[in-house]
This record gives C-alpha cells, structure tokens and sequence, in this order.
C-alpha cells in the first residue's frame, strides 16, 4: 500500500502532468484497466486507452488549461483532492471547482478517480 507521502508525490505529478496536455504521458499515470469518471454521474473511461482518449478529446477541445489540487488528502490508499481547473477555449474561461478521489494500486498507479462537480460549481466568463 502506498504511504502517505507516496501519495502526495503522485499527486503533485498528476497536476504537473495534467498542466502538460500531454495525453500519453497523463494515460501512463493510470493502470491498464482503471475506471476514470469525469464527472462521476457520467459513463467511465474503462482502461488505459479510454483515458487517454478521454484527455485527447479534452485537450482538442481547448486551448490551455491551468490545473490545480490546493488540498490533499489520504487515508490509506485513497486520495481526495479539491481541485480546480481553468480552461481556455475560443476567447472563453471556464472554470470548475470540485472534488477527486483516487484509489491507487500497489504499483502507485491510478487505479480509479471520480470526479464530484455539477453545474453549481462552472462557472464561464
């Protein structure tokens, strides 16, 4: 089971590899066969490739974005995070705040993540 620290380390290198748009190398944060909602009322990306076509999409579909997780929390090999992320797109900001929670594998892989937002928390200006 990852520690603590482990945790955090991962997800310090989930945000810095989200704000890098680089969908290969956000997919590798994840086990082949991980479950990734965005948000979680919606169907999951099942599998490596599923996510990584899920930030394809999300990354074609803007033009910068600017991802943050100011809170972190773990319990055992669970990790909740706030997050917040801005998105650039055709002259328009987009911003949603929410909740992510991660289970991770003992390889220290993604092996699922949710994400809690709704309309409530976009705001667009």
């Amino acid at each position: 089971m990852p520690t603590a620290d482990e945790l955090r380390a991962l997800i310090a290198t989930y945000v810095s590899t989200l704000n890098s748009r680089d969908p290969d190398a956000i997919a590798a944060l994840f086990a082949e066969d991980a479950v990734q909602a965005d948000p979680v009322s919606s169907p999951p990306n099942i599998g490596r490739d599923a996510i990584r076509a899920f930030f394809t999409g999300s990354i074609e579909a803007s033009e910068g974005w600017t991802f943050s997780a100011p809170s972190v929390h773990t319990c055992g090999d669970h990790v909740a995070i706030n997050f917040q992320i801005v998105v650039e797109s055709s002259g328009t900001t987009m911003t949603i705040g929410g909740i992510e929670v991660f289970t991770v594998n003992g390889d220290g892989l993604i092996a699922s993540v949710n994400a809690y937002w709704d309309e409530a928390d976009l705001a667009v200006s």
